[in-house]
């Protein structure tokens, strides 16, 4: 059983609901049901009630990316234009180098991204990439040590230039450009992308990627940088997907129509608890997991999981109203968020539905304690609708809300779970009262239509533990 699944039914004992224990004991005999094998030929893959999602589209009204003529992926594609991929290789052959070509691409088994080129796993992958660049890690470490550096500027020279380069040759190996009328799909209950940063770029649209577990994006060359917050931070490059595009001039579009579904996102292998700390920080090797930013526009998130993870999902990259103003327009809902830092979402500009989400949060001492969910950025306008938080003890359900520059943000049926009560609580309201110097408004301008249903949000656990992440719908390859 997943820790989420596990987190389940924490949730489950921590609200003393007993209808939670049912449905989360029916998803985990869901899995244990499935039967697969996987060799060479996808074709032998074979999971129980599976169907192919190859094909299958958005449906009407589900979130933002049904805006307009709706999301389709490459369902349109002819069958040369159909995979089956098993290793980096053949996904890179099959993206057809970002082409807008229709094309339907499964995913089975495991893909690691960082490989050689004869997709044989790195034993070094920081030499590997680092070789020719004169970067090492104790080198940049003792010429940036905030002694001898300071603290007023960002690293530049030498070893700057050489960590630059060496995280470049690792984006040229693990970030895969996405073009559009793509599907990108995991058959069975096991399709995984590990180490792999997808990129939905300038100018793309209409994509679907369903059914994947997404593991450990990380950075082997994260960037010093001292003058970020009061003590410095490490920061990384990678994404699990990245959605993004836009350009200042406008003759760039940001990436539009993208449809996420059943995936999952996790650290993996490389939890932050276990990075090492440098200059008094963490040695910060993960980016964020799905991240839509520069003018990218019309994208629904549904029925995923995210979980162990710090910076989960940012709307809108910066402040200033260089490429987000009139886009961003984003839906997440059914979605399962544990043990997670902070960006359920953040958003800046856009105009973002949130609902029916459930948000299990860790305390003071685990990996990835609770900091907030909801980040109200500059002229951001969330929309959050019967979402469930259960919450640890000592943890202020005021502080699910952060203030970032915004000024208003709706809030309307949400309910909690702590230390063993649960029920409705006014979050803004909650929020108000604890920071009256901050105050936040509740008129974001403008009201969600695209919604396939709102649930209860009493039902909200027993839905999102049962249905939400990859493997709880399952595809077959294309048979013949």
């Amino acid at each position: 059983m997943k820790n989420w699944q596990k987190a389940g039914l924490a949730a489950s004992a921590l609200a003393g609901a007993m209808w939670m224990a049912a449905p989360v004991a029916a998803s985990a005999g869901e899995v244990a049901a499935g039967t697969q094998t996987a060799g060479n030929d996808a074709s032998r893959v074979s999971v129980r009630g599976a169907a192919d999602l190859g094909r299958q589209t958005l449906p009407p009204n589900d979130g933002w990316a049904a805006y307009g003529g709706g999301t389709t992926g490459g369902a349109a594609a002819t069958p040369d234009h159909v995979y089956v991929v098993h290793k980096r290789s053949e996904l890179v052959k099959a993206l057809e180098n970002g082409s807008s070509t229709p094309k339907i691409i499964y995913v089975v088994g495991t893909i690691d991204a960082n490989v050689d080129d004869h997709d044989q796993p790195l034993t070094d992958p920081e030499a590997y990439y680092a070789q020719g660049t004169g970067y090492s890690l104790e080198s940049y470490l003792q010429a940036y040590d905030p002694a001898t550096w300071g603290r007023d500027k960002v690293p530049s020279g030498d070893q700057e230039a050489a960590r630059a380069q060496a995280e470049k040759n690792q984006a040229a190996r693990v970030q895969f450009n996405v073009g559009s009328n793509t599907t990108i799909v995991g058959v069975g209950r096991d399709a995984r992308i590990v180490g792999g940063n997808l990129v939905i770029g300038s100018n793309v649209e209409n994509v679907i990627i369903r059914n994947i577990e997404f593991q450990d994006a990380i950075d082997y060359f994260p960037q010093w940088d001292p003058t970020d917050g009061d003590t410095g931070n490490w920061n990384s490059q990678f994404d699990n997907i990245t959605i993004k595009g836009g350009s200042k001039d406008g003759s760039q579009k940001g990436a539009s129509h993208i449809w996420i579904d059943h995936c999952t996102f996790d650290d993996g292998a490389h939890p932050d608890n276990e990075a090492p700390v440098y200059f008094g920080r963490p040695y910060e090797q993960h980016d964020g997991t799905v991240d839509i930013t520069n003018g990218a526009d019309y994208v629904t998130v549904s029925y995923s999981v995210f979980h162990d993870h710090d910076k989960t999902n940012l709307i809108g990259s910066t402040d200033k109203p260089t490429y987000d103003v009139n886009h961003l327009h984003v839906t997440f809902h059914h979605d399962l968020y544990y043990n997670i830092v902070q960006r359920m979402p953040r958003v800046r500009y856009g105009q973002v539905n949130v609902y029916n989400n459930l948000y299990i949060g860790a305390g003071e001492g685990s990996a990835y304690p609770l900091s907030y969910v909801f980040g109200v950025g500059v002229e951001s306008a969330i929309y959050a609708q019967n979402n469930f938080f259960v919450l640890p003890h000592g943890f202020d359900p005021a502080d699910l809300i952060h203030y970032w520059k915004g000024t208003a943000i709706h809030v309307e049926g949400s309910w909690v779970a702590q230390d063993g009560k649960m029920g409705p609580a006014d979050l803004l309201a909650l929020y108000n009262q604890k920071y009256p110097n901050q105050p936040l408004g509740s008129d974001v301008g403008w009201t969600p239509t695209l919604q396939t249903h709102v649930d209860p949000t009493v039902a909200v656990p027993a839905l999102v533990l049962a249905k939400a992440g990859a493997g709880k719908v399952t595809s077959l390859a294309p048979q013949g």
